[in-house]
């Protein structure tokens, strides 16, 4: 079924947290592609609203706000406003730009929770979290870092280890610290409303699984389909927190809803505050209606690392609460890379999208065209400067520019501007204007199943058809025989001109308001494109500009730079020693056993990147132990190499395999790890002291 026999579309793009700049990731992952959709339906006539906001609480706000030595509120008051300008500068055409700390979202926010409460939906527990005694504060999962047990990485979080890409719980962390305070926690009992999952497992895998099988993605399938194998469980929907939406019942003071439960809500309340400023009814857009056929289409625009929360957390809130419609679709798009390393924020590998609007004023569409070329649909791809600078020059300028300059300089030239019709179409003019009008249905076809760089090469190759077809009529060679002839010629360019106009919409509308302009004619609806009629005999065009410039080298070699000099930076922060841990005592150490052991067997764990499963002779036994070094040491070559081994530390399951202690690593500043171990044979079992 087309996406156009729908009539109304509720769109909504992943809210940015608000505690850092936008960069090319964001763009290419949720934003470009929802805006490409958007202007398509608008250009049909469809009614859309087209919400988006700033996400402005859970435990990353009040992080940054404590390095800075700021409050959250001039956090998300400083990066709303970035945010929200980048947007507005790069032509991302929200119908609102919305806030979570805004009271309308709040009191909508606890309506939620209260309806699912009030209708015993969620679970009441009891659990041991951990607690900072010194700032009398129970932690949130991004309040402690640890050693993650899977790849040994001393600075995962209690939510996830950034470095292996593994979700945790904080009791998953080996020696967990407090970052208010940089001490061991305890563990404390707090009281908590947990939605329960496993309970909706059954409706989800009907409504998903079956029900969205040939409609979501690969990606977006997949990811959810291994959740649902996994078997759900039930999640926590509140915090111990001191920022965020207040729990609203009288036995939960001090406790804020869990980010991942007010956060989508947070689409709702931008519909909500758009419909009361513009006196619509925002109900129309999100709630279920007496007739099906009257309900609004919902689809989400996201990056991949929220398909999970959009796909199995948000809709199972919306059907435990049972007013409200579902997603019809999540078109999740994959990272993207940067230059041979992914993207990221803390090592400032990226490009900002402040930063790129100041330096390339003006461009905005260049680079609207170039990330939308390589969007990583169903996998990661990665933006470099020097294809940008090709993508830029050798397509945009050589081939949509080049072409659009020509029919213009030459109208104007030959005919004073003036479009008509001379002598008779031929037969290649008129298979040109036949190829020419199945480009609008082309370009649809792609929209409707997400594919948007397949769509995009369909517009491009109306510019190639038109350039070829200069190319092969060579009206400057033809005019001084045949002026008719030639009137004709640039007729049908004409015609392509203003149909590549029409098309470019969704695209590129700055470049689509300049030609336009440079046609004399008004914007046009998407059901005129591939009409060989759009512009009329007798039509005089407007004034010839360049659609384009050229990207240097200079500019490349500048964005260059700034990557290295930024990556030099990194590591020379990074050679510097981390500071001392807190100070433990001497019995706190003497209960640490580590033995130096032999590695007798090592293989690699079945679907893992980096774990080794090892077999040690520890001097006591041989035992198994998972260690996450399979990155850098074949198992061939680390058999009979020798080790430290902590051999008292709690065994733990990873993958299905029982790990009986630790081998100790040294990790340089680039992350490297090498083995700690004597220069000499040792026997195993000996104690390092």
């Amino acid at each position: 079924m087309s996406i156009l026999s729908k009539n109304r579309f509720t769109i909504t793009s992943a809210l940015p947290y608000a505690n850092g700049p936008l960069h090319i990731g964001h763009l290419a992952g949720a934003y470009i592609p929802a805006d490409i959709f958007v202007r398509f339906l608008r250009l049909n006539n469809k009614e859309v609203v087209f919400v988006c906001g700033s996400d402005e609480h859970g435990a990353a706000i009040t992080i940054k706000a404590k390095k800075e030595g700021v409050t959250p509120r001039e956090i998300i008051d400083k990066y709303n406003k970035q945010i929200k300008d980048s947007f507005e500068d790069f032509g991302i055409d929200f119908d609102i730009y919305h806030r979570t700390s805004e009271q309308v979202h709040h009191e909508l926010s606890q309506e939620f929770f209260l309806n699912l409460y009030e209708k015993g939906e969620f679970i009441e527990k009891f659990s041991e979290q951990y607690y900072d005694e010194e700032f009398h504060q129970f932690l949130a999962d991004r309040y402690i870092v640890g050693t993650c047990p899977h790849c040994h990485n001393d600075g995962a979080y209690g939510d996830q280890c950034e470095k292996c890409g593994t979700s945790l719980n904080p009791t998953d962390l080996i020696n967990p610290k407090s970052t208010l305070s940089g001490k061991t926690p305890i563990l404390k009992e707090t009281k908590h409303w947990y939605l329960p999952l496993d309970k909706y497992q059954p409706w989800l895998e009907k409504w998903l699984i079956e029900g969205k099988r040939q409609e979501l993605k690969s990606n977006v399938f997949g990811q959810c389909q291994s959740w649902l194998k996994s078997g759900l469980q039930p999640r926590s929907m509140t915090r111990d927190l001191d920022w965020g939406v207040d729990v609203p019942l009288e036995e939960a003071k001090g406790k804020k809803l869990y980010v991942w439960l007010d956060a989508p809500i947070g689409y709702i309340s931008a519909t909500k505050q758009w419909a009361l400023d513009n006196g619509k009814d925002w109900e129309t857009y999100w709630k279920k209606q007496a007739n099906p056929a009257d309900e609004s289409t919902l689809i989400h625009f996201i990056g991949k690392d929220n398909i999970v929360f959009h796909c199995i957390i948000f809709p199972a809130i919306l059907h435990a609460h049972g007013e409200y419609i579902l997603p019809e679709n999540v078109p999740a798009n994959e990272f993207l890379n940067l230059e041979g390393d992914k993207l990221s924020t803390s090592r400032n590998h990226a490009v900002w999208l402040h930063d790129y609007l100041a330096e390339f004023p003006g461009k905005q569409d260049e680079l609207r065209y170039v990330l939308s070329s390589i969007l990583p649909e169903t996998s990661d791809s990665e933006f470099t400067w020097k294809d940008f600078q090709s993508r830029v020059n050798n397509e945009l300028v050589a081939i949509l520019g080049n072409f659009v300059n020509r029919v213009m300089v030459l109208s104007h030239k030959y005919f004073a501007g003036k479009v008509s019709l001379g002598s008779a179409l031929t037969t290649q003019d008129q298979s040109v204007l036949s190829e020419l009008a199945s480009f609008p249905k082309d370009i649809e076809q792609s929209i409707g199943q997400y594919r948007f760089r397949e769509a995009l090469s369909h517009f491009m190759n109306a510019a190639r058809l038109g350039n070829k077809y200069l190319a092969d009529e060579e009206p400057w060679k033809v005019y001084k025989e045949d002026q008719e002839r030639v009137k004709t010629v640039l007729y049908v360019a004409s015609q392509i001109v203003a149909n590549l106009a029409v098309l470019a919409q969704p695209f590129l509308p700055r470049t689509a308001t300049k030609l336009f302009a440079m046609l004399n004619l008004t914007a046009q609806s998407w059901d005129r494109a591939g009409l060989a009629t759009l512009i009329s005999e007798g039509h005089d065009l407007g004034e010839a500009v360049l659609l384009f410039e050229k990207i240097t080298d200079e500019q490349v070699a500048f964005q260059l730079e700034k990557l290295a000099n930024a990556k030099a930076q990194n590591a020379a922060n990074s050679a510097q020693a981390e500071p001392a841990k807190a100070n433990i005592s001497y019995d706190d150490f003497m209960k640490m056993d580590i033995r130096i052991g032999t590695i007798l067997e090592a293989e690699k764990v079945a679907k893992t990147k980096k774990l080794l499963k090892l077999k040690i002779d520890t001097g006591i036994d041989q035992r198994t132990v998972v260690s996450g070094i399979a990155e850098y040491f074949a198992p061939e070559d680390i058999v009979g190499k020798q080790v430290s081994i902590l051999v008292n530390l709690e065994p733990r399951e990873i993958k299905g395999i029982t790990s009986q202690g630790m081998i100790l690593m040294a990790e340089d500043a680039d992350g490297r790890l090498d083995f700690v171990h004597p220069t000499s044979a040792i026997k195993p079992g000996s104690s390092v002291r």
